[in-house]
């Protein structure tokens, strides 16, 4: 993947009852061969969301219910860019989403959850007029590793309201 323009490969997941988007920066090079969010083995994403709401996450599907049944969406901030391997911090040429359009059309949304700084700096770029409550949640990427698991599941709790 040699500063080819890359598009954004999935679809946003989001139900008709979806209150907290949680939106990532860009898929890892392992999600694109996955096809789906946060796919890295080492990733802690789906982990981390396991350890807040007891809901497993073996499979697809059973992702795919967690969010539903937690009303949690999942996005990305980046349309298309161009990298060289996974890291944030190799993201160029970046074409952010519509984030205000599609707050628009998914009206239950009251709640904006960023997984990482890249994704939360995005934002405060592009779209700092919308008024929406905003929460910052530690990367749970396994290369952000100044943070245990442990600390990342407290401070994913707190933001995501499982006090």
């Amino acid at each position: 993947m040699d500063n080819e323009i890359l598009e954004h490969p999935f679809k946003p997941i989001v139900y008709k009852d979806t209150e907290i988007l949680i939106l990532g920066s860009f898929p890892s090079i392992q999600s694109f061969e996955k096809n789906f969010y946060y796919a890295h083995p080492r990733n802690q994403f789906w982990k981390i969301l396991e350890a807040i709401t007891g809901y497993p996450v073996n499979n697809r599907d059973q992702k795919l219910w967690l969010l539903k049944e937690c009303k949690f969406g999942l996005w990305d901030m980046v349309k298309e860019c161009s990298r060289n391997n996974s890291l944030d911090s190799s993201l160029e040429q970046e074409e952010v989403n519509d984030i205000a359009s599609f707050l628009e059309k998914n009206t239950t949304i009251k709640k904006l959850a960023f997984t990482g700084k890249k994704a939360e700096t995005l934002f405060k770029t592009h779209f700092s007029y919308l008024e929406i409550e905003t929460v910052y949640l530690p990367s749970p990427s396994s290369a952000y590793a100044k943070m245990s698991f442990e600390k990342k599941v407290i401070a994913y709790k707190k933001a995501l309201g499982y006090n």
